[in-house]
């Protein structure tokens, strides 16, 4: 089998959300012809995001998709070459940086846009794989709306647990939030929220140890959950799961190349997108754990572009 050629660019993207496509699009019209491998879950996490209602310049509620198939269709517009595939291993030490994709090829770069993301973390148990879909969610935004009128529970205890049990008061007639714990991580504030809420009741000390549903059709239908303290297991009934422990960085490819923060997050300089490698910069979700939204995404996206602008006029 010959060797693909390889394929050199100003700008190596890689990742696709609102902070890639926005790069690209800058990138574009600065006339670096950039190139954008768009990853395994081309658009993000905005592609399993349903109703938008805070992304600037809508009146109207978008869907997440669509948001994204619009960047995406922008980026190109403007001249941005777009790659289907999946980086699978970068060499940062290089010049120019090297990477290569899943099935060999081989990129070259001047400078990086790095814009790879953060997935949900899930609890990992079996039964919550199955259901994953069919009444096991990490997203209340997303879909919380299925749920009217019904019982739901959060595991979790930082902001974001808290916020999606709030967010779910709107929907459901009973939202249970699990906590390992005997208190909560989140911010105090909202915490007297949550307590003054009447449809939130905590469960404490508890963990999950399996989700009980139906096979055919497919629909969570209780939990079994276990006191930490006592190590008594009960059965609770409920319609839908909500998982909110946080997030991971897609950051396993830059290991040991750029300086990443003890949760995985990439490190930029202040005020700014380098890492501390001149020429590769970092935008979106992969180095924000703070707002994780799409407009601060693209906003970041912005600032990688100029930045990488700048760095390959004075190179």
């Amino acid at each position: 089998m010959s060797e693909k050629p390889t394929k050199h660019t100003k700008v190596l993207i890689i990742g696709s959300g609102p902070a890639g496509y926005t790069a690209a699009v800058y990138a574009a019209r600065a006339m670096l012809k950039p190139m954008l491998v768009a990853g395994m879950q081309p658009g993000g996490q905005l592609t399993i995001t349903t109703d938008v209602e805070n992304y600037p310049g809508f009146a109207d509620v978008i869907q997440g998709p669509w948001l994204m198939e619009q960047m995406r269709e922008q980026a190109k517009a403007v001249g941005t070459d777009l790659v289907e595939d999946h980086i699978q291993s970068v060499n940062l030490k290089s010049k120019p940086f090297e990477a290569i994709g899943d099935g060999g090829q081989k990129y070259t770069a001047d400078s990086i846009i790095i814009s790879t993301g953060a997935q949900a973390r899930w609890l990992n148990i079996e039964s919550e794989q199955k259901f994953k879909g069919f009444g096991v969610s990490a997203c209340a935004t997303c879909d919380g709306f299925f749920f009217k009128d019904k019982t739901v529970a959060v595991v979790g205890g930082g902001n974001a647990a808290v916020e999606e049990a709030m967010f779910l008061t709107k929907f459901a007639s009973k939202v249970q939030l699990i906590h390992r714990r005997d208190e909560l991580r989140a911010e105090k504030l909202l915490q007297k929220k949550l307590m003054e809420n009447e449809k939130i009741e905590i469960i404490w000390d508890s963990v999950v140890e399996e989700v009980i549903g139906d096979e055919e059709p497919k629909n969570v239908k209780g939990l079994k959950i276990k006191n930490v303290k006592n190590n008594e297991t009960s059965e609770l009934k409920i319609d839908g799961l909500f998982i909110a422990i946080g997030h991971d960085p897609a950051t396993s490819l830059f290991k040991d190349q750029l300086e990443m923060d003890s949760t995985g997050y990439l490190i930029t300089k202040s005020d700014s997108t380098e890492t501390n490698i001149p020429g590769v910069y970092a935008a979106g979700d992969v180095k924000d754990k703070i707002y994780r939204q799409a407009v601060t995404a693209a906003g970041m996206g912005c600032m990688a572009a100029l930045e990488a602008e700048k760095y390959l006029a004075a190179n």
